[in-house]
């Protein structure tokens, strides 16, 4: 098996990652090709990108906070977000479904978590499903309570890690 390789993304990855993430996510929860333009354009330092055998296969993004508001739609475009501030906020942990369970996601949500803490941020939030709560517990998150966000038409939840 070829070895994974993590690397930031670049705007030469636009296409393959909005590929990706409306292959995996929902309906209106994917991102736009705008919007994940505007996140590798903005914090790539925050865009991590796993390929394998020179293919993109999945991807983390995030943008950093002084003040999380999980619920904040207008963030999804980094509109507030600040490099330099302590809190990230994850925004979309996806992989290409052909790769699914081969135990990929724990190694990119491991990666993206040494990452951070070699910034020296103090906390990683995301919204999941309820579905996903399980596994992101099993990666070292607490739950903290069901979001008021409706992204997508959907319920969520949000969870936090300390770093």
């Amino acid at each position: 098996m070829p070895a994974p390789l993590f690397r930031q993304a670049t705007l030469a990855d636009v296409d393959r990652c909005y590929e990706i993430e409306i292959t995996a996510y929902e309906g209106d929860e994917a991102a736009t090709r705008e919007k994940i333009t505007t996140r590798i354009s903005q914090y790539p330092q925050g865009f991590m990108c796993l390929e394998l055998s020179g293919e993109v296969i999945g991807f983390i993004n995030a943008g950093c906070a002084h003040h999380v508001v999980m619920s904040d739609e207008e963030f999804k475009e980094l509109i507030g977000h600040d490099p330099d501030a302590p809190n990230v906020v994850i925004m979309s942990v996806v992989l290409d479904p052909a790769q699914q369970g081969k135990g990929y996601a724990s190694l990119m949500m491991r990666e993206f978590v040494a990452r951070m803490s070699a910034m020296h941020k103090q906390t990683i939030h995301l919204m999941c499903k309820e579905r996903h709560v399980p596994l992101y517990a099993h990666f070292g998150f607490d739950y903290v309570q069901p979001s008021a966000s409706d992204h997508g038409g959907m319920a969520w939840h949000e969870m936090v890690m300390m770093l």
